[in-house]
């Protein structure tokens, strides 16, 4: 289990500059619709992001700390009459930012066309629409996700990204969408499509759900195929906010066979500067092993472009294994 997960952005509230990148937004190929306008046809946001993070594990060799900046990220998005493109550049996850020769890769690029009647046609590299916790810099309220790096962190792009096509209708408060996908760089001749259907629903007030499916075509003998199920919802109050998230992974995959997921988080604004975020989250590594974690993240306005995040995690895996983890992080948006 990576316990260091990728960073993110602190402001959780964006602002919808059209429909098209709205419709983007609802069905999760877009990280922020808030922009920096260049014209009436381009805008540009990003984010910059460094963090301290100390783990004191009871694993012999399992104690870590780490410091400095963990990702930079532009968004390039673009709308020109009926269609809409997005090229999101960003530094590598895995290799960081002193790779000279990998520094900036495309984390993801797509364009699409919309038709008056709500139907969106999308083609490019994205990630995947399911899942509560998103993927950057797309607002999670804490530092680290809540299964950390394990596969039911569904929404991060930076441990998975898809080329394909997705076909999507938006309506008077709820969206459907098909994507038909495979791995970049996938060889169709031995690969099948993937299929991942998603459904949000936003007609109740202050109430989002969301709801997906993933089915896996991996039928060549060899690759693990895992179908996923996920359903999330969430209810906004005043300042405040409750969550909660359900996946299920059924498949021949040798540690996620058939295992369940769950979290439950709340995040209450106490003024315009300060809020806290808590956090639990529960996961079968293995149909005997389960992983369980709790989050406590307050966080802390400096300025509308600067936030500050302050995270303790405990982390427990079935057998013994045992950590704390301690956090500061600082995003600065634009």
């Amino acid at each position: 289990v990576n316990l260091k997960s990728p960073p993110k952005q602190t402001n959780k509230q964006t602002t919808m500059k059209n429909k098209l990148i709205a419709l983007l937004a609802t069905i999760g190929l877009v990280s922020s619709a808030s922009a920096i306008e260049i014209n009436d046809n381009l805008s540009i946001n990003g984010f910059i992001d460094g963090s301290y993070q100390n783990i004191d594990s009871n694993i012999v060799g399992g104690d870590a700390s780490s410091a400095g900046l963990d990702e930079i990220e532009l968004n390039i998005l673009a709308n020109v009459g009926n269609v809409s493109g997005a090229i999101h550049l960003d530094t590598d996850a895995d290799t960081g930012l002193l790779d000279n020769d990998h520094l900036f890769n495309i984390e993801q690029a797509h364009f699409t066309y919309s038709l008056d009647n709500g139907v969106s046609f999308t083609f490019g590299r994205y990630g995947s629409a399911l899942g509560f916790e998103r993927e950057d810099p797309a607002g999670l309220y804490t530092f680290s996700r809540a299964y950390d790096g394990l596969a039911y962190d569904l929404g991060n792009v930076d441990a998975a990204s898809v080329e394909g096509l997705t076909i999507s209708y938006a309506g008077e408060g709820f969206s459907v969408a098909a994507s038909f996908e495979e791995a970049a760089g996938a060889n169709l001749e031995t690969a099948d499509l993937n299929v991942e259907l998603f459904a949000s629903y936003t007609g109740i007030e202050n109430v989002a759900i969301g709801v997906g499916y993933f089915i896996d075509n991996a039928n060549d003998g060899v690759a693990v195929e895992n179908d996923i199920f996920n359903i999330n919802a969430s209810y906004s109050f005043g300042k405040g906010l409750v969550a909660a998230e359900y996946t299920e992974i059924d498949g021949d995959g040798v540690a996620t066979a058939g295992e369940t997921a769950f979290m439950l988080l709340a995040d209450y604004d106490f003024n315009d500067k300060l809020g806290a975020a808590i956090r639990y989250s529960e996961a079968e590594v293995t149909s005997t092993t389960d992983y369980n974690k709790i989050t406590i993240a307050p966080n802390y306005a400096i300025t509308d472009s600067l936030g500050v995040i302050l995270e303790y995690s405990e982390y427990e895996i079935d057998g013994g294994v045992e950590a704390d983890a301690v956090a500061v992080e600082l995003t600065y948006t634009f």
